[in-house]
């Protein structure tokens, strides 16, 4: 199969070209934590944000994937894996074009989020835990899933009977409950800035 494969990656202009025209250095911005978090909330703001600036981005959110390019996967272990690889492919491609990518996906294991990092390259990989606790984002409950999930009504629940496990050592935290969404978007700017305009 992978014999009449013939990329012409060498051929294209590369990333450097398109950072030089967009005046920005590319990046991917990758927000996890639980659903309810303010992962979506804060990835919209941080995006008008740098858009105010001048800065060409992407946003790619999990609900927005799931119906369309991920619509054929559920929510399985495999399937799961197979959905954060096919949206660090896609933000390889965007990164690739030099645009600021934010991913907004909750990637509940540490093995996953490794495997898009390892796809993207740790170095343009920038990982934001957007933390508030499972009480927290059920009492918000902003999809009604945390009602529907406690009632039995969804299984493999990431943080209920699927696990959900903290980041080592990510880019930044910011914790959506101790902080108004003004301050976690100006917190996040702050942080994703200097990584952009070099």
């Amino acid at each position: 199969m992978t014999k009449h494969i013939h990329p012409i990656f060498d051929t294209m202009l590369s990333r450097a070209d398109k950072e030089k025209l967009l005046a920005q250095h590319g990046v991917v911005i990758w927000m996890t934590g639980l659903s309810g978090s303010g992962k979506s909330t804060l990835a919209r703001a941080l995006e008008r944000r740098l858009h105010q600036d001048g800065i060409l981005t992407k946003l790619l959110d999990g609900d927005n994937l799931r119906t369309g390019l991920n619509s054929n996967l559920g929510f399985s272990e495999a399937d799961r894996q197979e959905n954060i690889r096919r949206v660090a492919e896609t933000a390889r491609l965007f990164l690739d074009a030099g645009v600021v990518t934010i991913c907004s996906f909750v990637s509940p294991t540490r093995a996953i989020r490794k495997m898009a990092a390892g796809i993207i390259g740790p170095n343009d990989f920038l990982e934001v835990y957007v933390r508030a606790s499972f009480d927290e984002c059920a009492r918000r409950d902003v999809k009604g899933l945390y009602a529907k999930a406690l009632r039995g009504e969804i299984k493999d629940f990431t943080g209920l009977d699927a696990p959900f496990e903290e980041p080592l050592r990510p880019f930044l935290v910011i914790d959506t409950e101790i902080t108004t969404e003004e301050e976690a978007t100006q917190q996040l700017y702050q942080a994703v800035l200097p990584k952009i305009k070099k």
